[in-house]
């Protein structure tokens, strides 16, 4: 066989396992890189590169932690994607360590959880909250200082308690985790035994998982007020309401501006756009993603005749975050938008 030969066929042996990768690589970058890093180094999500990370969780933990996610706890379920892709995702998250994938050891760790809450309580609860959810916050150099890679996980999720064994919550425990704040068993002065009891407190909170996939249809995107007068008061009402809501007026454009030339712009379409920095401030130290939909805005439209006013809903976006320290933030939201609605429409 010649070399040209050769070469040919190992290039065709090899372009399948190339196009794997790529394709792992591809997903990765397309559902995962906005929250984890294009490099896996993290952000608004926990660094996924990390040796220390990736040489403790096996390959079921990280497919199954993609399929269903952390409910309320910023990570989305993903059951969109195929277990192929997921698995392809897999594959790529592995290309980031030279180490083997641990197996999954699904062996019980028996101990006693009533002593076990007694020791998480002295020793894990500072930083994953003495109800097991958590540190506060996420989202690199804002809601957590530069040289803190991670926000401590919630050992109480769902998605997490039915991802993780037994045994490898031991052995983070035992070890802790290299580049993070999680200290080993050793550094906490723990026995093997005290870890057992940890273990079977954290365990005991596990319930059933059902994997189906979250419903947004219970609220709305928007919030839409009929206006009884026209166009010019509807937008001074929207105004002087936001205002006595000791809301800072910060401008009002045409809806199409910068889309249009100036003298093109509409004038029955309207953004007023509003803002409480305080409350700003406050919002996007529980998740810095909401400054997507800062400042806060209204937009007041003429149809036919008939005004309308209009602004998201902050219980949809909360739904949509995926996050529990977003709710009662958009609880007040929600308050703050229907009465300034109500106040302007009266």
């Amino acid at each position: 066989m010649t070399i040209l030969k050769k070469s040919i066929i190992y290039i065709l042996l090899l372009l399948p396992l190339t196009a794997i990768a790529d394709r792992g690589a591809d997903l990765y970058a397309e559902n995962c890189s906005i929250c984890h890093g294009l490099d896996g180094n993290g952000g608004v999500g926990v660094p996924l590169a990390l040796p220390s990370f990736l040489s403790q969780v096996s390959d079921s933990y990280l497919h199954r932690s993609i399929r269903v996610g952390r409910p309320g706890r910023v990570m989305p379920p993903f059951y969109k994607l195929s277990d192929a892709e997921i698995d392809d995702i897999v594959k790529h998250l592995r290309s980031w360590s030279d180490a083997p994938a641990p197996p999954r050891d699904e062996r019980p760790v028996i101990g006693i959880a009533a002593r076990g809450e007694k020791l998480y309580q002295t020793k894990c609860a500072n930083c994953h909250g003495q109800d097991l959810t958590g540190g506060v916050g996420t989202g690199l150099m804002f809601s957590r200082s530069r040289d803190l890679p991670i926000t401590a996980p919630a050992l109480s999720n769902q998605g997490f308690l039915n991802s993780a064994t037994d045994q490898m919550i031991k052995k983070i425990i035992i070890n802790g985790r290299e580049e993070t704040p999680m200290p080993s068993a050793k550094l906490m002065k723990i026995t093997e035994t005290d870890v057992d009891d940890i273990v079977a407190y954290i365990r005991s909170f596990q319930l059933p998982m059902v994997s189906r996939a979250p419903s947004l249809d219970d609220e709305p995107a928007t919030i839409i007020y009929d206006s009884p007068y026209d166009f010019a008061e509807t937008v001074e009402n929207l105004k002087r309401a936001i205002i006595g809501s000791n809301y800072l007026l910060i401008r009002d454009q045409a809806l199409d501006a910068g889309l249009v030339s100036q003298e093109n712009e509409s004038k029955s379409e309207l953004i007023v756009y509003f803002c409480n920095f305080n409350l700003v401030y406050e919002a996007l130290k529980i998740d810095p993603r909401v400054g997507m939909f800062l400042p806060c805005r209204i937009t007041v439209v003429e149809r036919d005749g008939k005004v309308q006013m209009m602004s998201i809903n902050p219980k949809h976006l909360s739904r949509l975050f995926n996050n529990n320290e977003l709710n009662e933030a958009c609880d007040h939201m929600y308050e703050v938008y229907t009465s300034i609605l109500d106040g302007a429409s009266l």
